[in-house]
């Protein structure tokens, strides 16, 4: 769905072992092409070229790669995604060496996806120029050691990543059987509501129409 003016969801529907789960990478535009925040699990590019498709996009629109975090169904196409639009990548620096294979992803076991370069390695705050106005990072940790979400308030929208989670219209918090920190994704959370945006994009359930006040009320346990 276009969720405001440049700034697009990209939900990708999997058929895995027979059981169908969605995953939701957001694009935005820049004056150079799209912003492409995450990717899918490896193997399943053409699903997420499909869903740039629904805007009149494609990966061959894509000028860079922004990831969220280093988790396997978030970075596991990157290397494709790489390979098919020469993007440079970008990440938290805390993210970068399970990506790039200096490190083996947190949450893996006996397999890991293919690494994938990053050309840049971000810190809390770093900004990007888009049609959509300024984009800032916000270091979000405890899902992932570099977690990072990422505000644009003239859109009045956070991408939340993994950082918080939707499921049929609500905002909740992290996923706690997926997060190895728990007290401090929750710390994270309440870093957030001290943001203004009225409305959130989630890797795991997509938009909803939920903001700030909403974040408050997660980081209180509500």
């Amino acid at each position: 769905m276009q969720i405001t003016d440049h700034v697009y969801s990209l939900p990708v529907t999997l058929d895995l072992g027979g059981a169908e789960r969605t995953f939701t990478p957001t694009a935005v535009e820049t004056e150079a092409g799209l912003i492409l925040f995450d990717t899918t699990l490896p193997g399943y590019a053409d699903e997420l070229d499909a869903a740039l498709g629904e805007h009149g996009f494609g990966l061959e629109d894509v000028r860079f790669v922004v990831l969220t975090h280093h988790d396997g169904d978030h970075a596991g196409a990157l290397a494709t995604v790489q390979d098919r639009t020469r993007a440079p990548t970008f990440a938290h620096w805390a993210e970068a060496p399970y990506v790039d294979g200096r490190k083996f992803p947190v949450k893996s076991e006996d397999e890991r996806y293919p690494p994938a370069r990053v050309d840049v390695e971000l810190i809390d705050g770093v900004g990007f120029s888009t049609l959509a106005g300024p984009l800032e990072l916000v270091e979000t940790f405890g899902h992932a050691p570099g977690h990072s979400s990422f505000h644009l308030p003239e859109a009045d929208l956070l991408i939340a990543g993994d950082a918080l989670t939707a499921a049929d219209g609500e905002l909740h918090g992290p996923a706690e059987q997926h997060t190895p920190d728990v007290e401090k994704a929750m710390e994270s959370v309440a870093l957030l509501g001290e943001l203004e945006f009225g409305h959130t994009v989630c890797f795991h359930g997509g938009y909803v129409e939920a903001g700030d006040e909403r974040v408050r009320e997660i980081a209180n346990g509500e």
